[in-house]
Order: structure tokens, then C-alpha cells, then sequence
């Protein structure tokens, strides 16, 4: 199987740098992590500090693990139609040959068009059910290094 490198150099050659090249679905993908992270560590951070802190190690850790699954709930539920844009758009196209989606915003509204509105949240069950395990370890080194330039500032 050829290396991403490899790829990356066949999709420049064929289809150039622009947004039907090797930046195809960029709005899309910004759009995807920019409103996820913003909404994911914006409702993280300011419920975390609302939330009284726990003595009992255990239950901070519940607590910890409890409010970043919200965030992550929430996060992904206001950023879900994001990444079916980003999909429809990097993933083949509905008639071979033709562009169907081309840009973010115009991509939601065709899916919406087309295909009512539950379509744009296609994905998020399965998305939501990686939160979990997928964050916790994204929690523990965010911890970590506040708790390391907290000790040397």
C-alpha cells in the first residue's frame, strides 16, 4: 500500500494543491475541529471549574470523566454536520465524473435538501460512544502539563 507521502504527491500531480486537489474538504475539516474544540474545551473548562473539586480521588476522577463526556456530547452533536460535509466531500461523489459537493456550507444545505435533517447527524451515535476512552487520555496530558508549567511559573 503506497505511504501517505506517496498519495499526497499522486493527488498534487493529478488534481493540484487547490480545494478539488490535496485541500479538498479543508473548510469542511476546519470547520469540523474548530467548532468541535471550541465547544468541547469552551464548556469543559468552565463547567470543570463550577463543579466543586472532589477529595475522594475516585470520585474526581468521575467527575472529570463525567464532564468531559457531556462536552464531548455536546461538541459533537453542534459539530457533527461539519464532518458529514468534510465526508461527502473527500469521499467519492454520488455520480462518477461529477462533483456533487463542493463547499461546506453548500454540502449541509443539499444533505438537509435532499435528505432531511437527520441526515446531517449521521455518524453520531458511534461517535459519541468513542468519547470516552478516546478523550481520557487527551484529559490526563492536558492535566499534566498545566500541573508542570503551574510548577514552574
Amino acid at each position: 500500500q503506497p505511504s501517505s507521502f506517496v498519495q499526497a504527491r499522486q493527488i498534487i500531480k493529478t488534481d493540484g494543491l487547490g480545494f478539488q486537489g490535496l485541500n479538498k474538504g479543508l473548510t469542511a475539516t476546519l470547520g469540523r475541529h474548530g467548532v468541535f474544540n471550541m465547544v468541547y474545551f469552551g464548556f469543559y473548562f468552565n463547567v470543570k471549574n463550577i463543579l466543586p473539586v472532589n477529595k475522594d480521588p475516585n470520585l474526581e476522577f468521575l467527575r472529570k470523566f463525567g464532564i468531559g463526556l457531556v462536552s464531548g456530547t455536546i461538541a459533537s452533536i453542534i459539530n457533527i454536520p461539519f464532518d458529514v460535509a468534510k465526508s461527502r466531500i473527500q469521499g467519492p461523489q454520488p455520480v462518477p465524473g461529477e462533483i456533487k459537493y463542493r463547499t461546506c456550507l453548500k454540502t449541509m444545505a443539499t444533505v438537509y435538501k435532499e435528505e432531511g435533517f437527520l441526515a446531517l447527524y449521521k455518524g453520531l451515535v458511534p461517535k459519541i460512544m468513542r468519547l470516552g476512552p478516546g478523550n481520557f487520555p487527551c484529559h490526563f496530558y492536558i492535566a499534566f502539563i498545566l500541573a508542570f508549567i503551574s510548577h514552574f511559573s
